[in-house]
């Protein structure tokens, strides 16, 4: 079985409103909040900045970002409860519009439930693996190889944080073998053409020992969640994402 629920580092709080074009208001109360997990927030804001992000005759709504910290990951029964107060606090400074950027994320239903009760939309599917490389594609890569390591540009980044240094591999490296023993291969989930997080990402699976394979996915099922935030709201209701 792949781990998909490896602890991103402790990475702090972002909030970083989108950057807006002249005279484009700045973000700030009515604005589209969303709310997402740190080890998102460099794609979330490449896919705001974007131009043409989510242009059309009202042109782009005001987006503000604020991410949750990144190692709620190694807790993921903690993160219901600080996404509740995220958004809570998001409605008292006047947000109407709110978008969450977690999947489930290893919460067991957790994150559907506070979105239902707050009558907000989250990324779709079961952990960000699966909402870069689209959820039939990495169905498909399970089929394929279910002993599949994934890593993602954050990920590759962080590697040395997450996994040598988060699993003691530096210290222990007998553990190599009782936490990748039965894997094959790794899976790099690519969201960017960087040569330099391909050769880290070489050297991270031979670091664990395995092969890589590489898989350009884009920012895949992200895009169009961004877009839809940037794009005016034509309903004030807002949209609530079945559980799956």
């Amino acid at each position: 079985m792949a781990i998909v629920g490896t602890a991103p580092p402790t990475t702090p709080p972002t909030d970083a409103a989108r950057r807006p074009r002249p005279g484009r208001a700045a973000a700030g109360p009515g604005t589209t909040l969303i709310i997402g997990c740190g080890a998102l927030a460099r794609e979330i804001l490449d896919l705001l900045d974007r131009p043409g992000a989510a242009d059309d005759a009202c042109g782009p709504a005001p987006v503000r970002l604020v991410c949750l910290p990144a190692k709620l990951h190694n807790r993921p029964e903690r993160l219901p409860d600080a996404l509740d107060r995220a958004i809570r606090a998001g409605r008292a400074a006047g947000h109407d519009r709110i978008l969450v950027a977690y999947a489930d994320c290893g919460t067991g239903g957790g994150i559907d439930r506070v979105c239902t009760a707050h009558g907000v939309e989250r990324l779709p599917g079961p952990h960000c693996y699966a909402t870069f490389a689209t959820r039939p594609a990495f169905d498909a890569l399970m089929d394929e190889e279910p002993g599949s390591f994934f890593l993602t540009d954050y990920l590759v980044r962080h590697f040395d944080t997450l996994i040598v240094k988060g699993l003691q591999l530096d210290r222990h490296p007998a553990l190599l073998g009782l936490f990748f023993g039965n894997y094959r291969r790794v899976v790099y989930l690519a969201q960017s053409d960087d040569a330099d997080l391909r050769a880290r990402a070489a050297a991270a699976a031979a670091r664990l020992g395995l092969v890589l394979e590489v898989r350009a996915t884009g920012m895949g099922e992200l895009a169009g969640f961004v877009a839809r935030a940037a794009a005016p709201a034509a309903d004030p209701a807002p949209a609530v994402m079945a559980a799956e």
